[in-house]
């Protein structure tokens, strides 16, 4: 294969292979048949990725690097573009955006993202030591730094981070103590591992010690992994909360008729006023801006009869609606329940660039989209959790259970942390498409580390409960209208990764890839001080 690529006619494939391997990147979040995560495509796809790093490593072309890092630019994109092309319905079906001007939107968004990836890429070929090992840390240490730089910088968007495709793999079992990057890490290691692979000489008896340390410890974690969702050996410092029932209602409310007067908007108002009234669960929750008017422009006397039917009795109810005075606004969720002297509220901490604000400098690119209530206000951290029949109910509002540093602060005081993770969400914005798959599987992987059931309540989909081991356990049929009633046990306790994230965010992880680098840096700066010193001392 190498011999193939260096020649003249190979070297447009070693510019393709790149770009097919992120999209195999892709397909391995989630799967576009069936919408389930494929762990080993994840770490075969990223391998290829090493190898042709490894590749250009190899060359004595002081441009390599360069090479290099277009290679690692050209999988994130193409990885990205796979991941979150959906983004495209959005601005053009949704937003009136001109159809190419939304695909180059998506492509140049990818493309930008990707920068830190094909730095990680170049930096990797030009510093990653001789050694097996110091070179596989090295390049997890880059690759997850570019992971943690598109979860934060720029408010973020670590959408289809590749530890979300090892949820029903073998890596999983180490989600309660290093999170989805820790996996990420623990993946790049591998994938490094695997692209060495194929140099191996088969008849030296070192060769194969890689390979079959590989394969057990991925058989360790398939049987931890499998232990951990069975609960095979509960762990002593978690308890349940005790059981409490729900009803999520799902109004498939299209997202071109939604905030229509006479459309979408009298449909919500009838059909969730009507389920709220009558549905006898002691919790009913519905999705994000379920009613999707300002109270002011409510009709007379409509969120007064929901605060009077939950004003006493067995029940509680979660409504998800915009909240202002029609300049200054949140994206919130109000909840009501018997005692209560003013409704709970929350309001959305996290918001959505170009949909729920606009980035300097950027008005007149959301001027170009149909986009309503798009200046939002954020409501900060670490809000208080809905307290009912025994339970704290912490809500995240659509995109919010993507950070879950930002939901473990939550967790910094441990008599207090929720018992219960609540996602509401309107994801109509995409239409049915592999987008509803991926935000399950984002809570679900919130629902490990954290250890906690997540309910999603949803317009289109997917409404869901997820237990705290992740499985989901009650689901409706997405892009229909109806109630999902279901039993869900809130659970105490703090995993190790709620402890250290509630307390130092993702700093931990960040420390540990910079000191990987550090380390590497200072290894070759001493070996070029002996290099030079061995020169210095030899005869001419």
């Amino acid at each position: 294969m190498t011999s193939l690529l260096s020649t003249a006619q190979g070297r447009w494939l070693a510019r393709l292979l790149p770009w097919l391997a992120g999209l195999a990147q892709a397909l391995s979040i989630a799967s576009p048949w069936n919408g389930q995560p494929l762990w080993w495509l994840q770490l075969v796809s990223l391998a290829l990725l090493v190898w042709l790093l490894d590749r250009e490593r190899a060359d004595a072309d002081p441009r390599a690097w360069l090479r290099a890092g277009y290679s690692a630019w050209a999988f994130a994109t193409a990885w990205l573009c796979g991941a979150t092309w959906w983004m495209y319905v959005s601005m053009h079906t949704y937003g009136g955006l001109a159809a190419p001007l939304a695909a180059l939107a998506v492509f140049l968004l990818s493309a930008a993202l990707s920068l830190y990836y094909g730095l990680a890429g170049a930096l990797y070929a030009r510093w990653a030591p001789r050694r097996l090992l110091p070179s596989a840390l090295l390049f997890a240490a880059l690759w997850t730094m570019a992971e943690l730089l598109r979860n934060s910088l720029f408010t973020g968007f670590p959408w289809g981070a590749g530890g979300y495709a090892h949820l029903d793999g073998p890596l999983i079992v180490f989600a309660r103590s290093v999170g989805v990057y820790g996996i990420g890490a623990l993946a790049a290691i591998i994938a490094v591992l695997l692209a060495r692979v194929p140099a191996l000489n088969p008849r030296r008896a070192k060769s194969w010690i890689v390979p079959a340390a590989l394969a057990a410890f991925l058989v360790y974690g398939g049987v931890a992994s499998n232990c951990l969702r069975t609960e095979c050996r509960p762990q002593a410092s978690m308890g349940s909360a005790g059981p409490i029932d729900v009803a999520l209602l799902q109004g498939n409310i299209p997202q071109d008729e939604k905030f229509i007067p006479g459309g979408g908007v009298a449909t919500a108002l009838r059909w969730y006023g009507e389920q709220l009234m009558a549905n006898r669960a002691p919790l009913v929750i519905t999705p994000e801006t379920a009613i999707p008017l300002l109270p002011s422009q409510l009709p007379p006397g409509y969120l007064d009869a929901i605060a009077k039917r939950y004003a006493s009795g067995e029940q509680a109810a979660i409504v998800g609606l915009p909240l202002g005075d029609g300049r200054d606004y949140t994206n919130s969720v109000l909840g009501f329940a018997p005692g209560l002297a003013q409704p709970y509220r929350y309001d959305k901490a996290h918001l959505v660039p170009f949909g729920e604000f606009v980035p300097s400098m950027f008005r007149w690119f959301t001027n170009m989209m149909n986009i309503p209530l798009g200046d939002f206000r954020s409501g900060g951290l670490a809000q208080p959790a809905f307290q009912w029949k025994g339970q704290r109910i912490a809500p995240n509002i659509c995109y919010e259970d993507l950070f879950g540093d930002e939901i473990g602060a939550n967790f910094r005081d441990e008599a207090n942390a929720p018992t219960v993770l609540l996602n509401v969400s309107n994801i109509a914005w995409f239409g049915d498409t592999i987008a509803i798959d991926q935000h399950k599987a984002i809570s679900r992987m919130r629902a490990i580390e954290f250890e906690r059931p997540m309910v999603r309540a949803t317009n289109t989909g997917a409404t869901v409960v997820i237990d705290h081991r992740g499985r989901v356990t009650h689901e409706l049929p997405r892009m229909t209208r109806g109630v999902l009633t279901a039993q869900v046990e809130g659970r105490t306790g703090l995993t190790p990764y709620a402890r250290w994230v509630a307390k130092y965010g993702l700093w931990p992880i960040w420390v540990g890839a910079l000191s990987i680098v550090a380390a590497t840096l200072a290894g070759r700066l001493r070996a070029r001080r002996l290099r030079q010193a061995s020169r210095a001392a030899s005869p001419d």
